[in-house]
């Protein structure tokens, strides 16, 4: 395994190469960062509520570049939702949990 890390941001986390079948996987799970910020994200933000628009069922990519400016947010999305999959979920009109950094 090769730690790395990333440019700063508030969503930062240090990431790992493994390799998994033959190919070389960049991955965040595992990383000390990222299981520290999976134990207490709660209290890393405040939380508000917001919609799911249309256009925007199922699609959590979309959401989080709407209320977070960044489609790669999308796990966020799921995490602070609870929710394994955006299918059973992310309906237009749904009242959804926006995480905002503190």
């Amino acid at each position: 395994m090769k730690n790395k890390t990333t440019p700063p941001t508030p969503y930062s986390f240090g990431f790992t190469e493994v390799r998994h079948k033959n190919a070389l996987v960049t991955t965040i799970v595992g990383d000390s960062s990222f299981d520290n910020f999976l134990l207490n994200y709660e209290n890393n933000f405040s939380f508000k509520e917001g919609f799911v628009p249309v256009g925007y069922e199922h699609r959590a990519d979309l959401i989080a570049n709407l209320f977070l400016n960044d489609s790669n947010l999308w796990w966020l999305i799921l995490l602070v939702n609870n929710l394994n999959d955006p299918f059973e979920g992310l309906n237009v009109g749904d009242k959804i949990i926006i995480p905002v950094k503190k």
